[in-house]
């Protein structure tokens, strides 16, 4: 097996294309290179065969002939033994990315956050805690407050609640009414924050914005590495 890593020359097509990523960007600054962030340990790499150094010297023998002016700079990402997530989150934490740096500390926030009162409906992750405590909501009796959540300060009808949560093939397709019961039982599991769905009577429910109420999206912005 060769320990040869070859990049393929790019297309006419593709460098346009990046040209054109770059057309837009303001003319007070412009791109002087990138980083490209690996995550192996030297476990993996033996077992494919090659070495941390012996990458670094493949991909600088094959930028310097695509680019023979470019400068490189390498360096390698020390964490410590143990340390979890994936590899190349591990890389661009130990070595300071700000995307990374940031990811870190919004995760740090929301530890904090659970530890407090009140509700925290996290859509990111399918998951209702009250009080610092995981709910066992159903996944239906979640799916029933994200819709009115999502829809903050909007009344739903029941026609609309049961045709958008269930399928019409559905064994347990549930009349209009019925979806009063799967309210009852939603709210029973909000125990003494039960208000936040309200009832409209006659129409159906709604959810207003509720100062004990977080609701979590999830970080879904994209690092400045993917091009």
């Amino acid at each position: 097996m060769s320990n040869t890593a070859l990049l393929e020359r790019p297309s006419t097509a593709a460098a346009q294309n990046a040209g054109a990523l770059t057309a837009d960007l303001p003319a007070v600054r412009s791109p002087r290179g990138f980083a490209l962030y690996v995550g192996l340990d030297e476990i993996k790499a033996a077992e494919a065969g090659v070495s941390l150094p012996l990458l670094v010297d493949a991909l600088r023998r094959t930028l310097a002939e695509l680019a023979p002016g470019a400068e490189t700079h390498a360096t390698v990402a020390l964490a410590p033994h143990g340390s979890g997530g994936r590899d190349l989150d591990v890389v661009r934490l130990a070595l300071q990315e700000p995307g990374a740096i940031a990811r870190t500390k919004a995760a740090a926030e929301e530890e904090a956050t659970d530890t407090e009162g009140g509700v925290v409906v996290d859509i990111s992750r399918k998951r209702v805690l009250i009080d610092g405590e995981s709910a066992a909501f159903t996944y239906k009796e979640f799916e029933l407050l994200q819709y009115l959540v999502l829809r903050e300060g909007r009344t739903i009808e029941r026609s609309e609640l049961v045709s958008a949560l269930w399928q019409a093939q559905d064994d347990e397709t549930p009349g209009e009414r019925t979806i009063d019961v799967h309210v009852r039982r939603l709210r029973a599991k909000l125990g003494r924050y039960e208000d936040i769905v309200r009832t409209v009577r006659g129409i159906g429910y709604r959810f207003d914005r509720h100062a004990d109420v977080v609701i979590r999206y999830g970080h879904g912005t994209p690092s400045p590495d993917r091009f």
